[in-house]
């Protein structure tokens, strides 16, 4: 005898509450071999399901969409901070800054080596902090780097941060998303598992065995066979 296995992904619990919707309002009278209560429950729900499998995959698309280009802006942030970093520790090495004024950049004044930028969360905080100390030093007097310009590394940490923003709301928006549609999993399968159920019972009696199967196929129930077992048209 095949044993049945409940749908195991979203698509494939659509597919089976479609079947059931679908046969069981083919003839335009009440199907005898379903509750009419489990019915209306299976297209309800359905209905209810199906939206939110739909906007889980809307969120994640455009998740998937904008990760692109913000990858681009991240690389482009990371390049100009790294960048004017080094050109400050190469004019403090040159006597051109003086040391003690990478602190106004929240950078160790007996190192010269590149902060860790390698998470975007860093990059964030590096970039206005570059940013906020460059400021502070003009402010002082001091004469600006150029190649790159502050400016420049400005520009582009800007585009970062707000493609930062978007990408952290859309991640937000997806993660949301999936966990709704993840509390109705149970549901989905209680409702199909039921369905399956009263099918079957009311083909109990139907010989033979694939006969039988196929009527209850014909309602979404899925049959698998185990390997190397073989097919038997006969009765249980």
């Amino acid at each position: 005898m095949p044993y049945r296995r409940l749908p195991n992904t979203d698509q494939a619990r659509i597919r089976a509450m479609k079947a059931v919707v679908a046969k069981c309002g083919e003839s335009g009278v009440i199907d005898p071999n379903v509750s009419l209560k489990t019915q209306q429950a299976v297209q309800n729900f359905l209905v209810r399901f199906e939206a939110a499998q739909s906007y889980y995959a809307e969120c994640y698309e455009r998740q998937a969409r904008a990760a692109s280009a913000h990858h681009r802006h991240v690389k482009m942030a990371r390049l100009y901070i790294s960048h004017f970093i080094q050109v400050l520790n190469l004019a403090v090495i040159r006597n051109e800054i003086r040391a003690i004024q990478k602190e106004l950049y929240g950078l160790n004044v007996q190192e010269n080596a590149l902060p860790d930028l390698s998470s975007e969360t860093a990059l964030a905080d590096w970039g206005r902090k570059v940013i906020e100390g460059e400021r502070k030093r003009m402010g002082q007097g001091g004469i600006p780097i150029y190649n790159p310009t502050i400016a420049k590394v400005k520009v582009h940490y800007d585009i970062f941060m707000e493609s930062y923003e978007k990408q952290k709301n859309l991640q937000v928006a997806t993660a949301r998303s999936l966990e709704a549609l993840a509390a109705m999993r149970a549901e989905a399968d209680r409702l199909i598992l039921d369905v399956w159920n009263q099918v079957e019972k009311a083909f109990a009696d139907v010989l033979p065995l694939e006969k039988r199967l196929e009527q209850c196929r014909a309602y979404g129930v899925i049959y698998y066979y185990r390997t190397g077992e073989k097919r038997h048209e006969t009765e249980l």
